[in-house]
This record gives structure tokens, C-alpha cells and sequence, in this order.
């Protein structure tokens, strides 16, 4: 049995990738913060994460393949999603620069959040491993 290959861990894996697509797609909004007629995109994951958490599609985990499949895994995967309803500019651009380099600020918090649970993952499998 692969040890890092269970179910929390490989949600942390989209967490940091979803995380890491939403730095790309803010520093977008941000270079085209003076561009006539951009549209600012965000990234959806934890939403996506919660909805999916709230119904019925956790997965029992299984230690042999054996064993009986319960429910389903929830697997959301991050999406981009444009705003193009709203202005807030004269060139009709919708790109706050304080909002987008808040989000940024929260979105490297959350980044370095999740890189030290991952490395306390992979420290306890080491230790695990190492039987001390």
C-alpha cells in the first residue's frame, strides 16, 4: 500500500494545485487590471469541495480491495469562471487592483497552509516507516 496515496492526501494535492491556479489566474487579473474590456476570472475549488462534502459522496476507505465500494470519492476539480457582468473601470474593465492583491495575500496563505500539512504528512509516514 502506497502511503501517501490515500484519499486526504491526494486532496491536498488539489488543494495546492487549485491554489496554484489561482495565483496564475489573479496575476492575469492584475496585468490586465488597464485593459479596455478584460473581464476578471476567479478560481472555484472550495466551494466546489464543500457542496460536494455536503451531500451524499464521501467514500468509506477500503484496505483491501476486497472490501465493498461506499459511496463515491469526492473529487471536485478546480474551474475558472469569468465575471463578465460587472464593471467597475471607464473602460468598462472589472478589475479592482486592492481586491485581486487581497486575494492574492489570502491565496499565499492558504499555498503555505497547505504546503506545512503536507510536510507533516510526509514526516509522519517518514517516522512511521522508520518505526521511531
Amino acid at each position: 500500500m502506497d502511503i501517501l496515496n490515500k484519499p486526504a492526501f491526494n486532496q491536498m494535492e488539489r488543494s495546492l494545485n487549485a491554489s496554484t491556479m489561482r495565483h496564475r489566474v489573479i496575476a492575469d487579473n492584475i496585468a490586465n487590471a488597464d485593459t479596455p474590456y478584460f473581464k476578471r476570472s476567479e478560481v472555484q475549488f472550495e466551494e466546489l469541495l464543500q457542496s460536494e462534502l455536503n451531500g451524499s459522496s464521501i467514500q468509506g476507505y477500503r484496505t483491501d480491495p476486497r472490501h465493498f465500494v461506499i459511496g463515491r470519492p469526492a473529487r471536485p476539480e478546480a474551474q475558472i469562471v469569468k465575471d463578465g457582468q460587472s464593471t467597475i473601470n471607464n473602460n468598462l474593465n472589472n478589475v479592482d487592483m486592492d481586491y485581486e492583491m487581497s486575494l492574492m495575500a489570502k491565496n499565499q496563505l492558504r499555498y503555505n497552509v497547505m504546503v506545512q500539512q503536507v510536510n507533516s504528512e510526509i514526516k509522519k509516514a517518514r517516522t512511521a516507516i522508520e518505526g521511531r
